[in-house]
């Protein structure tokens, strides 16, 4: 049976635009749940500005909390600063973000492309000196919300300043949702020709495309997917951005066709109950309007 590794992003790219702020304990309660349901690979915060994202002023105490959990406990860093602040709270692995068009990269880091590029150099030196696990996330690596469609080479250049960093995991981030089945295949298509990474994705569905750009991505060879549980998330500095590809819908569509994912469906089902508990609204999965799934579709 094939296998796929999916990253849950609920705790940091779903709760970073809300409303409400969710209380440290909580997280840390959903964290424990997810895992409890399978999940291997947790995407617990952002080292940043607290002033900017202040939804994630904790971030530092959330890293901290799930040392020793079994799962990979990943949170985001932009900055050098941002490295030293996550080697301090114990991190263990670190996903660096950088932007592939100069229009998201100043609205979201405050500098170009290349300055932030310069800067990710640095975090890699802090980070690898602490023996911290790096990848990175290019965020509008397909269509930007000031700049328009990004331009394949200009991901492929990214991509490779990345990987002359030591980086050989890269996630082509489809940051407003906005990226179609043909526009994945090309982009992915170009990096894989021209670098030698490991290539992930982390989809947005403001268009209702993230299942068709899934299976797309699937019959490409890509085996590595973020989802925010319920289909919540966001990104504050991209006007237009909405929810992530759902966890739940995610690992269901998944699962009916027979690929793995080690992931239990009903208990997503009701930790998803729990976010929007939290969150304080109902959740935009379609699993999420279903009264019941059928035992025969589980």
């Amino acid at each position: 049976m094939d296998q796929v590794h999916i990253t849950e992003v609920v705790l940091r790219d779903g709760l970073q635009d809300e409303q409400l702020t969710v209380p440290t304990h909580e997280k840390l309660r959903l964290a424990r749940g997810l895992v409890d349901a399978g999940v291997r690979s947790l995407e617990v915060g952002s080292f940043v500005s607290k002033r900017r994202v202040p939804r994630m002023a904790d971030t530092d105490e959330v890293v901290a909390a799930l040392a020793g959990t079994p799962a990979t406990i990943h949170a985001l860093v932009f900055t050098e600063r941002g490295a030293e602040l996550a080697v301090a709270a114990g991190a263990r692995s670190v996903r660096l973000v950088v932007s592939a068009s100069d229009g998201h990269s100043t609205a979201n880091a405050g500098v170009p492309t290349e300055e932030a590029l310069a800067r990710l150099a640095s975090c890699v030196l802090v980070l690898s000196a602490a023996g911290v696990a790096v990848e990175a996330s290019v965020a509008t690596a397909f269509v930007c919300p000031f700049d328009g469609d990004t331009p394949v080479s200009r991901v492929v250049s990214v991509v490779r300043r990345l990987q002359s960093m030591g980086i050989g995991l890269v996630h082509l981030a489809d940051t407003i949702g906005a990226a179609t089945p043909g526009r994945l295949r090309r982009t992915v298509s170009a990096v894989r020709s021209a670098c030698g990474v490991e290539l992930g994705l982390h989809l947005h569905n403001t268009y209702g495309a993230a299942a068709a750009n899934v299976w797309e991505a699937l019959g490409l060879g890509i085996r590595r997917f973020d989802a925010a549980l319920g289909g919540i998330g966001g990104c504050p500095f991209a006007p237009g951005a909405s929810g992530n590809i759902a966890t739940d819908d995610l690992v269901h569509l998944l699962h009916r066709e027979g690929i793995a994912t080690g992931i239990d469906v009903a208990k997503l089902a009701a930790l998803r109950d729990e976010v929007a508990i939290a969150v304080g609204h109902r959740l935009g999965s379609a699993l999420a309007a279903v009264p019941a799934v059928p035992a025969a579709l589980a």
